[in-house]
């Protein structure tokens, strides 16, 4: 199944639902390194949110995300896909525990993330994977058959979150412990996969993930042409696909206290921040959707670059880059507080219409919209709410808690501002 745009946009609105409501509470999280500052207390909000509101938000969400879980999207995704459309629903079940203590949304994730697991299949290689035609999602490598890090990555890192839940309290302990460690074994059987296929590429500012230069050859049942090739060729992931895939690995490093997924985390942020420019005076930031990442970024023959350099039209691919970045900061990791205050600058104070009630943002660079993306040049980012009461007031006018972002992002919320939802 290949996105229409306008669909994606739709997505990347579900996909912008912060993925951050663990990171403020990671246990024993050490003193920052790479320049950032001391491990931040991740914006705690200053007051709750009305009680009213919260209750509104709460059963219209929990209406659509049940109704819309009959259509068991965890039944026949694949690839890239179960990223974009299982990954909300998991997100959403997670942040609904995390949001009212009800062990329901843990059988609900359970449900879904094992109807996706049981439709894996082993690879030459001995790996699970979930393969499909054109399962790159990207022009810029052939279109093979083949699994897709992305769409497992998003998928795995709200299963690992559970599971790291499940494993600190015992009450979940004592009903789901064997399904947590079977998903934390999972998670990390896919990231061997991934390592093992050379698609982790280290360079000069840290280390980033490529799209590997082959696939399955589906009536041999082995690797097609370009296998051989691993180490040195592929296709470098645009920014928002290495946050998806850093904040699983920093989820995994949550869970297991394994300094590797730590590490390959902070080497990608490394990378993120060298790539992000400041403008107007060093008030704002600018970045670019991609940037080549080695010479395995270019045609061969000398026939340029494999993709275009430059701010992508569709702005909810920047919300999910500054979920990463708040995700790194809230870790210690590579990002400063300076950094989170310009972000909120550029957000706020240039992107913004400084409308609360029909709220819209300009692009990340003031650039014309693109007819494709009318009406997302550029969004609230909404990982930064917990960083400014302005934000937050225009996410709380504007938020649809039932509509598709709502999956994930409304019970993100709630667990971040309505704590007299839990367990009521």
């Amino acid at each position: 199944m290949t996105l229409p745009r306008g669909l994606v946009s739709v997505l990347l609105a579900a996909a912008m639902a912060p993925m951050l409501a663990k990171c403020a509470d990671a246990a024993g999280a050490p003193a920052a390194k790479s320049g950032a500052a001391e491990v931040p207390a991740a914006g705690r909000p200053a007051a709750a949110m009305d009680d009213a509101l919260a209750r509104d938000w709460l059963a219209r969400w929990e209406k659509n995300i049940t109704g819309d879980a009959r259509n068991r999207y965890c039944d026949r995704e694949m690839g890239e896909e179960i990223g974009w459309l299982v990954s909300p629903f998991l997100n959403g079940f997670y942040y609904g525990y995390l949001a009212t203590g009800d062990p329901k949304w843990c059988d609900r994730l359970i449900d879904w993330a094992d109807a996706v697991v049981k439709r894996g299949v082993k690879e030459p290689d001995g790996f699970l994977g979930w393969p499909k035609a054109d399962g790159a999602s990207t022009a810029s490598v052939k279109d093979f058959t083949t699994d897709n890090q992305l769409g497992e990555a998003m998928a795995l890192r709200p299963m690992v979150l559970m599971a790291g839940d499940i494993l600190k309290n015992p009450a979940l302990k004592a009903k789901y412990a064997k399904k947590a460690e079977e998903y934390i074994r999972l998670s990390e059987e896919v990231f061997r996969k991934w390592d093992s296929r050379g698609a982790w590429r280290e360079v000069k500012e840290g280390g980033l993930w490529v799209v590997p230069p082959f696939g399955l050859d589906p009536a041999g049942g082995k690797w097609t042409e370009g296998y051989e090739r691993r180490a040195a060729d592929g296709f470098s992931l645009p920014d928002n696909k290495q946050n998806h895939i850093a904040c699983w690995l920093i989820a995994m490093h949550d869970a297991t206290g394994k300094a590797v997924y730590r590490e390959r985390a902070e080497k990608w942020w490394r990378v993120m921040k060298s790539r992000m420019t400041l403008r107007e005076g060093g008030r704002y930031f600018v970045w670019n959707y991609w940037d080549p990442g080695g010479p395995w970024d270019s045609k061969p023959g000398g026939g340029g670059l494999k993709h275009w350099v430059g701010v992508h039209p569709n702005g909810g691919y920047y919300g999910i880059d500054v979920e990463g970045i708040v995700a790194a900061y809230e870790h210690g990791l590579v990002f400063t507080k300076d950094d989170i205050d310009r972000l909120v600058a550029t957000n706020r104070d240039f992107m913004w219409n400084h409308q609360v009630q029909g709220a819209k943002f300009q692009r990340i660079d003031g650039g014309k919209p693109d007819p494709h993306w009318a009406n997302s040049p550029g969004v609230l980012w909404a990982a930064l709410v917990p960083y400014d009461e302005t934000l937050r007031k225009v996410f709380e006018a504007n938020h649809d808690p039932a509509g598709w972002g709502g999956l994930s992002a409304t019970p993100w919320y709630l667990s971040r501002f309505a704590p007299a939802l839990r367990n009521k």
